[in-house]
């Protein structure tokens, strides 16, 4: 077992459970929609949680993904492990929050989007600027990942997170998460 499969069988077990987590998030979610509907009660879905947790899923897979291009830099070390699990972990929680544990406390998901969207986009733009921050330990890796090109995508996507994150408008909202998402598709789309 190389150093690199020893640290990511730790960091994809923590994605994958972020990812059964959002998942789950939404099933229990168009269940308790489905029922509301069969009593004919109000429950509306809204679109900013489900765009938000399309979202989450493609910066998930870009965490994953990135772990693949740093596989040559990782060390088993404690450090890299302690690392990891703080770094994975976060993914998780900001998992949890996207869809609400207790669907049946709103009439409106958007009203649970407009609680919790300003911590979930905090944790991911922390986790963007760790990622760059290890990205600068790693000499081979800042030759690599700072062309005009990597940097002009992460600058626009830390502005359309920080913008998501702190709009309380479900208009903009939407409009940006629908960046967010767009600009995730047409980079995995020309890759």
């Amino acid at each position: 077992m190389s150093e690199f499969e020893f640290v990511f069988a730790l960091y994809s077990l923590i994605l994958g459970l972020s990812l059964v987590e959002l998942l789950t998030g939404l099933g229990r979610t168009l269940e308790f929609k489905l029922a509301r509907d069969a009593e004919h009660r109000a429950f509306r879905i809204g679109w900013l949680t489900p765009l938000l947790a399309v979202f989450v899923i493609l910066d998930l897979l870009s965490f994953w993904m990135f772990a693949w291009l740093v596989r040559e830099s990782i060390i088993a070390s404690t450090a890299m492990i302690l690392g990891v699990v703080v770094f994975a972990s976060a993914y998780f929680l900001a998992s949890r929050l996207v869809f609400p544990s207790e669907p049946q406390n709103f009439v409106d998901l958007d009203t649970h989007y407009l609680r919790v969207h300003r911590i979930v986009f905090a944790m991911l733009i922390v986790m963007v600027v760790v990622q760059w921050m290890f990205v600068a330990t790693v000499p081979a890796l800042v030759d690599r990942l700072t062309s005009p090109v990597s940097l002009g995508t992460t600058g626009l996507l830390l502005a359309l997170m920080i913008g998501a994150g702190v709009t309380r408008n479900r208009t903009a909202g939407i409009v940006l998460l629908a960046l967010l998402i767009a600009r995730y598709l047409a980079i995995y789309l020309l890759r």
